[in-house]
């Protein structure tokens, strides 16, 4: 691959996205880690080269606790991406967050159980962590939803799945004042991090969580169904946001890792 073709943007999504791309071809990537979701798709968004990986797979086959989170983000860094954004389904936990809200999220919590969430499983690797989400990133994000009034700011919790949340604990995650939930935004975050990339999300609401009101109930097809419908408008934001990142990185992001001994060779 010539320097002039290595995307150093990648949007990790749902398969929907596989048509953002405009001429792709696909990449097989061997990592530490084992394969990734899936091969890469490598094309160009306004001419600029851009990857694109489905996190879940070609076909949706892992679930969000078996995707291998750590595979992925190795394998996007080996091909030159220094850049992910990150769209994602979520439920929403405020009633002002009903389905059809995009919200950029500025926070994350962890409520995952049985996830590989590191590179780094010996020495002291302390990452800072205090703000998960790139806020240059962010900012392009929310430009490029201008428009659809996007929520800027707010906390996502990601549980750990596959189920659904009970009443009690969506009730609990929104007393809290969390804005939305969903199973996929960690380890994805922290291993971008790890890697030294730049890493914001855009979540969609899907729903209301099932605490929000005693009618609200989440199912899988609805889900779907409303991520579905707003494919489209994600997609235009987001090659608006590619279109608009330039190639310098003048945030903290690339310097995450700086002066860590690290027990990894980053690619």
């Amino acid at each position: 691959m010539t320097e002039s073709a290595r995307p150093d943007v990648a949007v990790v999504g749902g398969s929907g996205f596989y048509t953002f791309l405009e001429d792709p071809h696909t990449v097989e990537v061997d990592t530490p880690y084992g394969a990734p979701s899936a091969p890469i798709a490598i094309g160009t968004v306004e001419g600029r080269p851009v990857a694109f990986l489905p996190r879940h797979g070609a076909h949706h086959d892992f679930p969000a606790h078996r995707v291998p989170y750590r595979a992925n983000m190795w394998a996007l860094r080996s091909l030159g991406v220094r850049q992910v954004l990150a769209p994602c389904a979520v439920g929403g936990l405020q009633r002002e967050h009903g389905p059809g809200t995009f919200v950029v999220p500025d926070q994350l919590v962890d409520r995952t159980t049985a996830r590989h969430q590191t590179y780094y499983d010996s020495g002291a690797c302390h990452v800072a962590f205090a703000d998960p989400y790139c806020a240059r990133l962010r900012r392009h994000l929310l430009d490029g939803l201008d428009g659809h009034d996007p929520v800027d700011g707010g906390a996502m919790v990601v549980i750990e799945g596959p189920r659904f949340s009970t009443r009690a604990e969506s009730r609990w995650y929104a007393e809290q004042g969390w804005a939305v939930v969903n199973m996929t935004g960690h380890p994805e975050a922290v291993l971008a991090r790890e890697l030294a990339l730049c890493y914001a999300s855009v979540a969609l609401v899907t729903d209301h969580d099932a605490g929000v009101d005693e009618a609200s109930a989440v199912t899988m097809e609805s889900v779907f169904e409303v991520f579905s419908s707003h494919t489209e408008t994600l997609k235009s934001a987001l090659a608006s946001v590619v279109a608009g990142l330039g190639p310098d990185r003048d945030c903290s992001c690339s310097s995450a890792v700086d002066g860590m001994t690290l027990p990894i060779d980053l690619p």
